[in-house]
């Protein structure tokens, strides 16, 4: 799941704004910062600027501010000011003073000029108004520009008219107010030097726009591409109204790319944006044009409005425009909601043509021509189709790779359809297209729908089809790799990679709220490779601290960069030497970077390397020997790491040898300045380092050397040990040493003259074991509290810190959370990302090192515990019980509510009891067993992974106490009123009341007690129900409830009427008829139903037909005349009785009929014997035997003729295949035929169809042969055997 991403927060308590000033003038910026001790730059053109002459910068506390002095039309740029992680833009936009006063001149003359010239026109009586007005026209633009419907309405204002036909600069328009606009603008960080700049033009003029490239640091040619809105490119639009330009300038290597409008036409309007590519290098700028009318100054002719969008001139071709007359409004102020879930081809269905360019932008439509085209044939009345009885829908709308379903009902079930893409027929090949038939249904399935589906949908049958659109939807860019946090040394490179679901998506990459783009000194690079997406930051600074977020437009992924300084840790100090003359002297030492470089230096001066004098540098160990040793060489000498603020330094001593005359027998001597148990004499040594013990001894004769550890001799049995014996040393020397080789060492020295003993102590040190998992104590919104135990070996060093590191759960890569050793075994980690898991590990440090790391803790989840539960209230009340009820908490966190806990205590006690075990989800509590009488006080906590939270209380203890209330029915307002129910229909009446302690519940129906067997009595606290569950006539009546406690009681009573159909009416009679009317007579009813007749309903029939038809309906009387009847004809009645529920279940009939009597003559038709038309079926044409390739459709076809027309029945091997779902049988004019699907080698055989009718039967049969694919029929038919058939089909 994505992260939630932290709000960042601006630097900037106050920001600087956009200004113009005219040239010559003194400008000032002005801004605050939140914290006074912030550090601030100004930049213009990504420059930083320093105070001179030109700029002057000052800065009060949190105040801070820019003076531009004499500004310049040079000064005309793009500037920031950086604070922190916060930067903002701002420009300066510089005018000619007397260049503005000459057009602003020259533009009141040219207006008063038109408007004296309008004015002459009207008095010498020009034909028509119109014509006059440079607003009364409106010609449509060409096919090169934008056609209307694909653009938005021009801008909401008219600025004065410049000068006609005279070409205007984007960035010069007279009128356009720059700092109104928005800013389109970016640092001039990618390839352009120049962008084009918003413009706006009258309808008519030219405007140009300029871009301009410097190639100096590109090894290609620049692409240059404009589009306008977000598809459509202009480079295929180039001709009449459109101009394209490119110039080269070879001195400066700058590219000037420029787009000419010609002759502007108010469909031109709209955004606009340039694109420059080379290689792998891009960049892009938006821009938008505004179109104005051409306005008259004085007058407004209405007919003006009422434009024709025609071109040739006409003054009565086109269509009439009534925009004119449209109150424009603020496009600012509309707003569209963003709902992913809308069908897009539904929006703009029932949108505006003028809304079309808008719903492109916000849902992403790539081809919005093709859909209006798609649009416009849907919109067109389809007629009645015989072949379909269900069409396609105009338009469908899938989402990529999902699965789309297309179906249709045609009136014949045998029918075949054809399936049509973009007027292609789909051919059924792999999984990709299904075709079903099921009954009259026919579907289309398209599994895994991508963007090639995206097309035009047609089913064919016969000379009829219907299409559709189908639409695929690509969805959201989602981010499915997260970045990670990191954490690195300054200098070291940085990459933040993230994985999103789609290739070359279009992502953007944020630092703390602010864009991150391409700069001059390559600082971010931004890598894509497949679905990845990398940003690589080259050395990194302090200043690259804070948070980055990648941004798609379906989510986004947000991390935390940490630099620190490098800290330069020695491994090997310098020690103090003491050496002879002529000897060597070494002073070695080793740091933790094998970059670093340090310089030497003896007494304060830096030495040099020369003959005696070498200086190495290998690596992390640094060497200064001194071969040949002198007395001069004696002194301090200091090593200092270049970049770091210390110093290593040693001493070398000059040991002179004075020659005495010595005796030929001299006792051993070991020479040792301290030797025993004390803490001087005790030699440390790192495990896994050589332990090496030089001894100076003397003695002549040359003394031998024991060494012992305990009491035991040390020999060179084992590989690790060396003991060796110079003149005037002994040498004790262990490889690699281990805690074992730890103890008390003794040197014995003997010569004749006697012997010398001394101890020396060895400790062997080592970093420490790791520490114990850690365990985490608590957590918090974006903290949590972990403690652990030290290790069991500290190494034989103390333990002088500890050192953490946590990663989130699905991550590979942990962050140290402190660099300086934590002395404590609690640490509390912050800087967390709430709803994430994580994992904590602990490192111990002492002098030698740092352990290995510790087990990782168990994973946890930084949440806060939830706000408290609010509107706690007392909802009941009795001797024992108290029913309590809440609110869920305001806050409730990332993490999921556990439940709630309820407490009580008495009053005045501070003693909280749990009022049950554990926790509830609901809301509500009933607390049983309560003391009566006893004032309480109760609370309520809300439970979370991190624990509870702060508790709710009453406003007031509450004394347990059953509180009196009078018992008091509430009869809902439908049950005011008689309730009326059907026969058989369920009755559930649910009455609440009130009233404490509990009352006691009575019904009655008509003042005598309830059956139980028919009706349901039950009853809560709260309210009682009456159930019926078939209901009976019988249960009408009025029904009476009654609550009852101690003296006091309240009724109330409900009315239920059962109503069913009513009886059949009585007594039906034909009162008289006379010419085509007859006269009837009924009486009611004797079973209304339980409810009022409503009416009646009157039907007659002919006797010859007996088909019923409706005379009258709801007829209220009893009696009625039926009229326009049909003479010659005799008729009977019937009435039903029609109540609430409808028609009575048998009708009355009349006893009698009546007839019609005609007038006049009779007329006699002539009689003529009916002509027999039979005939006995016979074959026209035979059947004809063929031999079919196995695998492949085959059809048998035969003609016959017969009256009436005979029964066919097809036969294989004389057995009835007509049920069988492998044949197919078809008869269309007399043709006969019989298609067999796929036909194997059993299919093979004689077939005969037989024609019955009842004038007699015919017969006629072929042989099939069926063979194997590549083979040659076995036997050819022969002409006689053809003849054969012939004659016998004759």
């Amino acid at each position: 799941m994505p992260e939630p991403v932290k709000k960042t927060v601006s630097a900037f308590a106050k920001k600087p704004k956009t200004q113009v000033a005219e040239e010559g003038a003194t400008v000032v910026f002005e801004t605050e910062t939140e914290k006074p001790d912030a550090k601030v730059r100004w930049q213009c053109n990504t420059k930083d600027l320093v105070s001179d002459d030109k700029y002057v910068i000052k800065a009060d506390g949190n105040k801070h501010s820019l003076t531009i002095q004499a500004v310049t039309k040079e000064d005309g740029t793009a500037y920031a000011v950086i604070a922190g992680g916060s930067k903002v833009k701002f420009d300066l936009k510089v005018k000619e003073k007397e260049v503005m006063e000459e057009v602003k001149l020259e533009l009141k003359e040219k207006v008063k000029e038109e408007v004296k010239e309008k004015k002459e026109e009207a008095q010498g009586g020009a034909g028509d108004p119109a014509a006059s007005d440079p607003a009364a026209t409106c010609t449509v633009a060409p096919a090169e520009a934008p056609s209307p419907a694909e653009t938005p309405a021009a801008a909401d204002t008219t600025p004065a008219a410049p000068q006609p036909g005279a070409n205007i600069q984007a960035h010069d328009t007279p009128g356009f107010d720059e700092s109104q606009a928005p800013d389109m603008k970016t640092d001039l960080t990618g390839l352009f030097t120049e962008k084009p700049q918003s413009g706006e033009v009258t309808v008519g003029e030219n405007i140009n726009f300029v871009a301009k490239v410097n190639a100096a640091s590109l090894l290609k040619k620049p692409t240059i591409k404009w589009f306008k809105g977000k598809w459509m490119d202009l480079a295929s639009k180039s001709g009449k109204n459109l101009q394209l330009k490119e110039l080269y300038d070879r001195n400066s290597k700058v590219y000037t790319f420029e787009m000419q409008i010609i002759a502007a036409k108010p469909s031109f309007a709209g955004a606009y944006r340039c694109e420059v590519s080379s290689r792998d290098k891009f960049d892009s700028c938006n821009f938008d044009l505004t179109v104005h009318e051409a306005r008259a100054v004085e007058g407004f002719d209405i007919r003006a409005a009422f434009r024709r969008t025609s071109m040739d001139g006409s003054e009565e071709a086109g269509e009439l425009d009534f925009s004119a007359l449209l109150k424009k409004r603020d496009a600012s102020k509309s707003q569209v909601k963003n709902e992913p879930d809308e069908d897009v081809w539904e929006i703009l269905q029932k949108a505006p043509a003028s809304e079309y360019e808008k719903i492109a932008f916000q849902y992403g439509i790539t081809d919005l021509r093709g859909m209006l085209k798609r649009l416009k044939k849907m919109k067109k009345e389809e007629k009645k189709s015989e072949v379909f009885l269900k069409k396609l829908d105009p338009a469908y709308q899938v989402e990529k790779g999902h699965k789309m379903k297309l179906c249709i009902d045609v009136a014949n079930e045998d029918v075949d359809v054809k399936w049509l893409k973009n007027g292609q027929e789909i051919q059924s090949t792999g999984s990709k297209y299904i075709f079903e038939s099921v009954g009259n249904k026919r579907y289309l399935t398209i599994n895994h729908c991508s963007l090639s589906d995206d097309a035009t949908y047609t089913c064919v049958v016969g000379d009829e089809k219907c299409t559709t659109e189908l639409f695929v939807k690509e969805p959201p860019v989602t981010i499915t790799s997260h970045l990670e946090d990191q954490m690195v040394m300054k200098g070291e490179r940085v990459e933040l990679e993230c994985e999103v679901s789609e290739e070359g998506a279009t992502v953007k990459w944020e630092k703390d709220g602010v864009e991150l783009t391409r700069d001059e000194s390559f600082k971010y690079r931004f890598k894509k490779d497949g679905r990845k997406h990398v940003l690589i930051i080259n050395e990194a600074t302090k200043e690259d601290c804070g948070h980055y977020t990648v941004k798609t437009n379906g989510g986004e992924s947000m991390s935390e960069l940490m630099v620190s300084e490098k800290e330069l840790e020695v491994y090997q100090n310098i020690a103090d030497l003491t050496v002879k003359a002529k000897d060597e002297a070494v002073f070695k030492c080793e740091v933790s970077d094998e970059t670093v470089k340090g310089i030497w230096y003896k007494n304060g001066v830096e030495v040099k390397a020369d003959a005696r004098t070498n200086i190495t540098h290998i690596g992390r160990i640094h060497k200064l020997t001194i071969d040949d040793v002198k007395p001069e060489d004696q002194g301090d000498y200091t090593f200092v790491p270049e970049g770091y603020a210390f110093n290593l330094s040693a001493k070398l001593n000059f040991l002179e040898v004075k020659i005495d005359y010595v005796p030929r027998q001299d006792p051993p001597k070991i020479h040792l300045d301290c030797m025993g148990h004390t803490a001087d004499s005790t030699i440390m040594v790192v495990a896994g380092n050589k332990l090496r013990l030089d001894v100076p001894i003397t003695g002549d004769p040359a003394p031998t050397v024991v060494w012992t550890k305990g009491e035991k001799v040390m020999t060179e049995g084992d590989g690790r040990l060396h003991v060796e014996s110079t003149k005037g040393h002994c040498i004790f020397t262990i490889e690699g040493a281990d805690k074992q080789d730890e103890g008390l060492y003794s040197v014995i020295v003997r010569n004749p003259a006697g012997e010398d003993k001394a101890d020396i102590n060895v400790k062997v040190v080592d970093a420490p074991d790791p520490p114990s998992a850690p365990r985490i104590l608590s957590v918090g919104e974006d903290s949590c509290v972990v403690q652990w135990d030290p290790p069991k070996s500290d190494g034989g060093n103390p333990i002088i810190g500890y050192v953490l590191e946590r990663k989130k759960k699905k991550s590979y890569r942990w962050m140290r959370l402190n660099f300086d050793p934590y002395t404590d075994t609690t640490y509390e980690a912050k800087r967390m990302i709430e709803g994430v898991e994580y994992e904590m590990r602990v490192y111990a440090v002492n002098a030698i090192g740092m352990s290995c790391h510790s087990a990782a803790s168990q994973p946890f989840i930084p949440v806060a515990p939830t706000s408290e539960p609010i509107g706690l209230c007392v909802d009941d009340i009795s001797d024992t019980t108290i029913s309590l009820k809440w609110r869920t908490p305001e806050h409730l966190g990332s993490s999921e509510l556990d439940g709630y806990g309820v407490e009580y205590c008495k009053e005045g006690s501070d003693e909280w009891v749990p009022a049950f075990e554990g926790l509830t989800e609901r809301t509500s509590v009933i607390i049983r067993d309560l003391p009566t009488g006893e004032k309480m006080q109760f609370r309520v906590r809300a439970y979370n992974m991190a624990g509870p939270s702060a508790p709710t209380s009453l406003a007031q203890a509450v004394t347990i106490r059953e509180i009196m209330q009078k018992p008091k029915i509430w009869i809902p307002r439908n049950l005011r009123q008689t309730l009326i129910k059907k026969v058989e229909e369920t009755i559930n009446l649910v009455i609440p009341f009130q009233g404490k302690p509990r009352p006691v519940i009575t019904w009655s129906k008509d003042g005598e007690y309830l059956n139980p067997k028919q009706v349901s009595v039950r009853n809560s606290d709260t309210d009682t129900i009456l159930f019926i569950r078939k209901s009976e006539r019988k249960d009408s009546g009025k029904y009476e409830v009654k609550l009852q406690i101690e003296n006091v009681e309240d009724t109330a009573s409900i009315s239920i009427q059962i109503v069913d159909l009513p009886g059949s009416p009585e007594k039906l009679k034909i009162m008289d008829v006379w010419g085509f009317n007859v006269a009837l007579e009924w009486k009611p009813p004797k079973d209304n139903g339980n409810c009022e007749i409503t009416g009646y309903m009157v039907q007659k029939a002919d006797k010859k037909t007996m088909e019923w038809y409706t005379v009258y309906e709801l007829y209220r009387r009893t009696n009625c005349v039926v009229a326009d009847l049909i003479m010659g004809n005799e008729y009977i009645f019937r009435i039903y009785a029609v109540n609430m529920v409808g028609l009575s279940l048998e009708p009355c009939f009349s006893a009698d009929s009546a007839y019609i009597q005609k007038t006049g003559f009779e007329y006699k038709p002539p009689t003529y014997k009916e002509h027999d038309f039979s005939e006995a079926p016979k074959f026209t044409h035979p059947l004809v035997s063929r031999s079919v390739i196995a695998g492949y459709n085959a059809t048998l076809s035969c003609s016959v003729r017969g009256i009436p027309k005979p029964k066919v029945t097809w036969y294989k091997n004389k057995m009835d295949i007509s049920n069988e779902a492998k044949y197919r049988m078809f008869s269309k004019q007399g043709v006969l035929t019989l298609e067999i699907r796929k036909p194997c080698s059993f299919d093979g055989g004689v077939y005969m169809c037989k024609a019955v009718n009842a004038s007699g039967e015919d017969v006629v049969e072929c042989k099939l042969e069926i063979r194997p694919p590549g083979t040659f029929p076995q036997a050819q038919i022969t002409k006689e055997e053809r003849d054969k058939q012939m004659n016998k089909a004759d």
